[in-house]
């Protein structure tokens, strides 16, 4: 039986470390990164949103609880307290 030499080891450099931003790029990165989760939740949950106070509107209506001027006068409401 042949004898199995001991090779040499290859000798490997040590990994570059990655570079740790500073602490406030970090931090600027996650708000980042949380304002798009949100913007993201919110293009989700928008349009159930509106179609539940359309929903609301007509079943007001249909009941004859308010009228359309009511309804009317709400929205600019809502849009004078947007401003």
């Amino acid at each position: 039986m042949k004898k199995i030499e001991a090779r040499s080891r290859v000798r490997r450099r040590p990994a570059d470390r990655a570079k740790k931003k500073p602490a406030g790029l970090q931090g600027d990165a996650d708000v980042r990164r949380r304002l798009e989760d949100l913007c993201e939740q919110i293009d989700i949950v928008l349009p159930e949103v509106t179609a539940r106070v359309a929903a609301l509107e007509h079943l007001l209506l249909e009941k004859q609880l308010c009228t359309r001027a009511d309804l009317r006068g709400a929205r600019e409401f809502v849009r004078m307290q947007e401003e």
